[in-house]
Parts: C-alpha cells; sequence; structure tokens
C-alpha cells in the first residue's frame, strides 16, 4: 500500500504543471500524509488554503485521479495496516492512534462497495446467483446474501418471520436464482458482527443493486461515522438533490444492506428515528449497540 500511495503522490505531482495547481496538489498531499491523525475534512483543508472545496475536489481528482477523501482513506488504512500487522495494536488503540473515533470508524474505512450497472439492475437481477442463508445476530435472525462480487443484501427476522423477510428481498431482484447455502454466507455473518474479524487486510466487499439515485443515497449512507447520525435533508444535500428528501427517505428504506449500510443512522428531519423497515426497536438496539463498541 505505501509503494501506491507514492505512486498516487508521484504522479499528481508529475502530471501537474508548475503554477497555481502543483502548489495546491503538493500542499493538499502534504496536509493529508502529515496530518492524517487530525482527519481533515475537504472544507478545513480548502480553507487552510483558501479555496472552495467545490474547487479543491475539482483540481485533485483531475491531477491525483481520486478525491482527497479518497487519498485520506487510503493514508489512513496505509497506516492502519502498518499498526495492526507490524506492531500488533489492539484494534481500538489502533483506531486512536489514527485520529479515529473509534473502532466502529476504522471499520466503515474495511468496507468497500461497488454497483451493480444500471442494465443489470434494469434486469430484475436476471442472470444473477445469489446463495442466502440465516445466521444468528445481535440483532435477531439475519438474513445474509451473497453474490461473487461480495456481499449483496442483510435483512432482518423477528422469530417465524423468516419466509416473509426472505420474500421481500428476493422480489427486489425477481429474476435472480437463488440457491440457499447457508456454509458459504456464514462467513459473512461471522465478520460483520464481530469486531475481532475487521480487518483491513481483506475489507468486506458489499455490492449495491439498485438505481442510480438509490445508489447514490445509499453511498452517502456509508460516509456516516458511527455514533453519528445525519437527517434526510442532510443527505438529499450532499447528494446534490435539496429538494427530494421525501424520495431519499423512500430509497434508504429500500436499502437492501441493512446494518453494513448504515440506514440506521439516518433520522427525520426534527432528528427523531422515524421508522426503519425492518423495526424501530431493531433500530435502537443497533445504535446502543454500536454506542457500547465505540
Amino acid at each position: 500500500m505505501t509503494a501506491i500511495l507514492n505512486d498516487i503522490a508521484a504522479n499528481a505531482v508529475d502530471a501537474t504543471p508548475h503554477g497555481s495547481d502543483y502548489e495546491i496538489i503538493s500542499a493538499v498531499i502534504a496536509m493529508i500524509s502529515e496530518g492524517y491523525r487530525a482527519q481533515p475534512g475537504l472544507e478545513t483543508i480548502a480553507a487552510q488554503l483558501g479555496l472552495s472545496p467545490t474547487a479543491l475536489q475539482k483540481v485533485f481528482s483531475r491531477w491525483a485521479g481520486l478525491s482527497p477523501k479518497a487519498f485520506l482513506q487510503a493514508v489512513t488504512l496505509d497506516h492502519a495496516k502498518r499498526l495492526l500487522g507490524q506492531e500488533h495494536l489492539p484494534l481500538l488503540e489502533a483506531s486512536y492512534e489514527l485520529g479515529l473515533s473509534g473502532p466502529g470508524r476504522l471499520h466503515d474505512l474495511f468496507v468497500t462497495h461497488e454497483a451493480m450497472s444500471p442494465g443489470e439492475w434494469k434486469a430484475s437481477g436476471a442472470g444473477l446467483h445469489i446463495r442466502y442463508g440465516f445466521h444468528p445476530s445481535p440483532f435477531g435472525t439475519a438474513l445474509v446474501m451473497i453474490t461473487g462480487r461480495g456481499l449483496a443484501g442483510l435483512a432482518f427476522a423477528d422469530a417465524g418471520q423468516e419466509r416473509t423477510v426472505y420474500d421481500d428481498m428476493a422480489s427486489r431482484w425477481s429474476q435472480a436464482s437463488y440457491i440457499e447455502d447457508s456454509a458459504a454466507t456464514a462467513p459473512y455473518a461471522a465478520r460483520i458482527f464481530n469486531p475481532e474479524q475487521w480487518s483491513a487486510e481483506q475489507p468486506l466487499k458489499v455490492v449495491l443493486i439498485g438505481t442510480d439515485f438509490q445508489v447514490q443515497v445509499w453511498e452517502s449512507l456509508l460516509k456516516i461515522p458511527m455514533n453519528k447520525a445525519r437527517t434526510y435533508s442532510d443527505i438529499a444535500a450532499e447528494i446534490g438533490r435539496p429538494k427530494a428528501s421525501r424520495a431519499v427517505g423512500a430509497a434508504i428504506g429500500r436499502n437492501p444492506v441493512s446494518f453494513v449500510v448504515p440506514c440506521h443512522r439516518a433520522l427525520g428531519k426534527s432528528g427523531a428515528l422515524t421508522g426503519y423497515h425492518w423495526g424501530l426497536t431493531r433500530k435502537r438496539a443497533m445504535l446502543g449497540w454500536e454506542a457500547g463498541k465505540s
């Protein structure tokens, strides 16, 4: 990873002509590489350079090939692997050493995701093979669904409601083929609910299957740190659709990968917990569980 980061930094500077862009890219790389423990956000970096966040995002992404946030995450993960691997620090100590709020935030960085193409989604899962299994979890029985690309579905059932929950999830991709295979899904269940298995070396891969708008909303949910919350209107503004709070709420309700894609951290405009597809009691339990892990 260190070599990759060095290549990113070198390529960004080498590709930039001397002048203002060169100075901006060099300054951002230095600020992030040297000050990653402070976990500086885009607004903080932009303010120090006297730029708008939008202008900084554009120039850095153009020359470095990734956003300042993505570069910060790469730097942080590089140090995380060193602390956890070479120095054998416990997860909690490594989290604080990295300037993160706790192991939950570190876990967030170890979740990677990709989206199915619009064509694959429109085909309602045709040609897609989904394996599934039911497993115990801190929040009741968990239905875990996976594809060859990674985790595609995570839902929760009360006793006796397993079939109803399965039907709910399977109807989302009605043309897919479903194979019950608890042996294949068990490792995913173990990793998701056991902080000891949150690993920088093997990030949990999540596959998002939905419309372009839904995927935008779900990607925004992934940015909410543990023990933090965002309102529907916050998320609508973040994805550039400030008047779409109601549509955002609907997309959150259709999130197929509950808990890992943390729709339980989304609140109504007043800050109320509002509803939750798998039950408001379960939403409270998730928030309490996370608070206890921080």
